[in-house]
């Protein structure tokens, strides 16, 4: 949901909740900044009875020149410092009023006269019965707060039982929770399809296969390409997923009959995560799980993620007659043969024939379009591309792996003046090490309006920040470490947002080769707002080690002065007001708000 508080003094504040974040913006004139040191906010929480000062960890050196790692402050004394701020502590469905406290004067000497803003601000609520629900995992494993709470172990060396399951819940927020209650709401005679890349996740396979035992018509297509090989160094390297797979089906007794391998196109991947529920007497499914989650340790609890429930009866359909596909186990096993290539041509038409391929935005209906691979060409991939580079005013995304040719060259075609356009990545952006066409790469940046964060974490204390951990040295996840999630944003919070999300990592690969699936989701604005606060919150959260990681660590460990260290506030106003100079990124971010469709 959308917010604006009225004008006071010269300032505003616009909000944008989803369902445990709520980003803001304010707009403030010239006189509005004169003075200006931050702001202090002020929440008070409706439902639980509470108000109090919210807490920061930033600090004026003249009020406390020494902050440790343990250092908390009240924004009271040490004021925000910025006209964008996020709140991720926000509860599902809270009522809040935020209130923003604007405060003049010098650190020792804060002058509280001014007239606070207030914004009231409700959060969407985790789970409805409306046609869409949204799970976000933590997907910041590299956090001050993992490392304040757990001291960096990983869940599995954690003893205590009860704090074990505290950090993977602080890791997972309600996504397994959310996980388990779809599977669960299957009655006897109920049909459940699922259709999985990796199907490792113990919890969630014994769920499934309870259910079975329930009764429920359950029947899973399970990615069990033979894949192994033995390298130059002749080490044997065991199918994957493959091998992990079938140790589960088996591990929980999940009968062959409730099951079909996917082993066909042994070069390509069954990439998808969902499934369909159909009730009891039926002819229709009714709600359909997707998103980017696995079903293992690593996709709940370690990288980011995202579970999508959809009830919609059509969109339900979709997936339903696209697991039936699926469920022969199509295509060739040698697709370089003549048969081979009929095979796949046959099987990659029946996909295109269920899901369009569209040639403008226009042609995208309002509401849920499904979106199945493989396809014949890129022009699904090239529409993606399209709809990034061509938005009005703002587009975001998530790119596991890296930042495509196809989209490189799209956004190489922006100037400064162009729509913003942030990239969240896993890695840093650079031209591949093993690729011979190096010399095409050609870096996007701010001179062509796209901003990017890479995952990063804190390899070692930073002053008052503590050293943090990642998902590879938690053990959960060994490739994709920080950025799973698949999803774009195309205008989020103008008037017809579009959202794009699913299983595949916008690449030749996902389009032509893989199993996938994706949703295209226009003007639905509740949709909008929970990936555009939850966006926020996972790339502004890897902004900041991106850069860390990009500067210089010994230059901060030696930094005694307010200008360089990252843990101090600015004693003047001009020092951090400069940092919304007409055309700045900060500039630019209020402004996005400051425009947002009520």
């Amino acid at each position: 949901m959308r917010f604006k508080s009225r004008k006071e003094e010269g300032f505003q504040v616009f909000a944008v909740a989803g369902v445990n974040t709520v980003s803001f913006g304010i707009t403030a004139t010239n006189a509005a900044r004169t003075g200006l040191l931050g702001f202090g906010v002020e929440r008070i929480d409706h439902k639980e009875n509470e108000q109090y000062f919210m807490t920061g960890m930033k600090v004026f050196p003249s009020v406390l020149p020494n902050p440790d790692e343990t250092t908390r402050v009240s924004t009271y004394d040490h004021p925000i410092q910025s006209f964008v701020w996020d709140d991720f502590t926000a509860k599902p469905g809270g009522r809040y009023t935020y209130l923003f406290h604007p405060l003049r004067g010098t650190p020792k000497k804060l002058d509280r006269t001014a007239t606070p803003i207030a914004i009231e601000v409700t959060t969407e609520e985790l789970f409805t019965k409306g046609t869409h629900d949204i799970f976000f995992n933590r997907g910041a494993a590299s956090s001050q707060a993992y490392a304040r709470e757990f001291r960096n172990l990983p869940p599995t060396k954690i003893e205590d039982s009860k704090e074990r399951q505290r950090a993977l819940d602080w890791l997972s927020r309600e996504l397994d929770e959310a996980l388990l209650k779809f599977i669960n709401q299957a009655r006897p005679g109920d049909e459940l399809l699922g259709c999985f890349y990796e199907f490792r996740y113990q919890p969630v396979a014994e769920a499934l296969a309870n259910a079975a035992r329930a009764g429920v018509h359950l029947r899973l297509i399970v990615d069990a390409k033979d894949n192994s090989y033995t390298d130059k160094k002749g080490v044997f390297h065991k199918a994957f997923p493959r091998t992990e797979n079938l140790a589960m089906l088996k591990e929980v007794k999940i009968p062959k009959k409730h099951y079909h391998l996917r082993q066909m196109r042994p070069n390509d991947i069954q990439h998808n995560k969902f499934m369909v529920l159909r009730r009891k007497g039926k002819s229709y499914a009714e709600a359909v799980w997707t998103g980017s989650t696995n079903l293992s340790m690593g996709g709940i609890h370690g990288q980011t993620n995202v579970g999508h429930w959809v009830r919609d009866r059509a969109t339900a359909e979709a997936f339903r007659a696209y697991w039936l596909i699926l469920e022969s186990d199509p295509g060739a096993l040698n697709g370089s043969s003549p048969d081979g290539r009929a095979d796949n041509q046959a099987f990659t038409s029946s996909i295109e024939e269920l899901s369009p391929t569209f040639v403008d935005d226009a042609d995208i209906a309002p509401g849920i379009t499904p979106i199945f691979s493989p396809r014949r060409g890129l022009k699904m991939l090239q529409r993606y591309v399209s709809m990034l580079s061509e938005s009005r005013s703002h587009a975001c995304v998530t790119l596991a792996f890296g930042v495509g040719k196809e989209f490189r060259e799209a956004l190489l075609q922006h100037d400064v003046d162009g729509p913003l356009t942030l990239l969240l990545i896993e890695k840093e952006d650079g031209p591949n090490p093993n690729s011979k066409n190096n010399e095409d790469w050609t870096p996007i940046n701010s001179k062509n309006n796209v901003y990017k964060a890479f995952g990063a974490y804190l390899e070692d204390p930073v002053y008052q920040f503590a050293k943090e951990t990642n998902t590879r040295l938690l053990d959960m996840n060994q490739h994709v470490a920080y950025i799973h999630s698949k999803f774009m944003l195309v205008d989020p919070i103008g008037d017809d947002p579009i959202v794009v999300t699913g299983s595949a990592n916008f690449s030749d690969a996902s389009t032509r080769g893989n199993d996938e699936n994706m949703m295209i989701i226009r003007g639905d604005r509740r949709v909008a707002d929970i990936y555009f606060t939850e966006f926020n919150r996972l790339f502004f959260h890897y902004y900041y080690r991106s850069v860390v990681q990009l500067t210089s660590r010994m230059r901060y460990r030696q930094s005694r002065t307010p200008d360089q260290a990252p843990q101090f506030l600015k004693e003047t106003p001009h020092e951090w007001l400069n940092d919304y100079a007409p055309n700045k990124f900060k500039t630019k971010r209020v402004q996005m708000f400051a425009e947002m469709s009520m």
